[in-house]
């Protein structure tokens, strides 16, 4: 069963986050699925990834291409068709219990200067705590991530 990872981001980038992240989970082998909210945002994030340093590129596509399933991290808003042992959620989106508990991990990422994220991100935290999948809460507030509670068997 995988872990839960809610990612309040007060003081780090939704860039700086995502490649982070995703770095982490290559590095234990894993693909990575990163889903958001609309298109536009995610065409965004793929811009910027592909402006990242030559020595820290970190290997993405977006969603809707030929090789979607050869992807070590996929940008797109459907399901994790590139056999994504993780699936990172921007804004908030709700997670879905079942795939969480067949993952090995899941980070919801939501932004301080968002209020509606927040809230969302609340009242995520409580159905995945009532759904019976562990969970931690990570805070960047003191300038370097740090984890702030943990609820149940990781």
């Amino acid at each position: 069963m995988g872990v839960v990872n809610f990612y309040h981001l007060t003081r780090s980038t939704l860039d700086e986050a995502v490649t982070m992240l995703c770095d982490r989970a290559l590095a234990q082998g894993w693909r990575v699925m990163v889903r958001g909210p609309d298109r536009a945002a995610l065409e965004r994030l793929d811009a910027r990834l592909w402006l990242g340093p030559e020595d820290g590129f970190l290997p993405h596509g977006l969603e809707g291409g030929p090789q979607d399933a050869d992807q070590p991290v996929l940008l797109g808003q459907g399901p994790a068709v590139n056999g994504a042992q993780a699936v990172l959620l921007l804004g908030a989106l709700p997670v879905d219990p079942a795939e969480a508990a067949a993952l090995e991990r899941v980070w919801l990422l939501f932004e301080d200067a968002d209020q509606a994220q927040v809230a969302a991100a609340r009242g995520q935290w409580t159905a995945v705590t009532a759904a019976g999948l562990p969970a931690q809460y990570w805070a960047d507030a003191s300038g370097r991530w740090e984890k702030k509670a943990e609820t149940g068997a990781a």
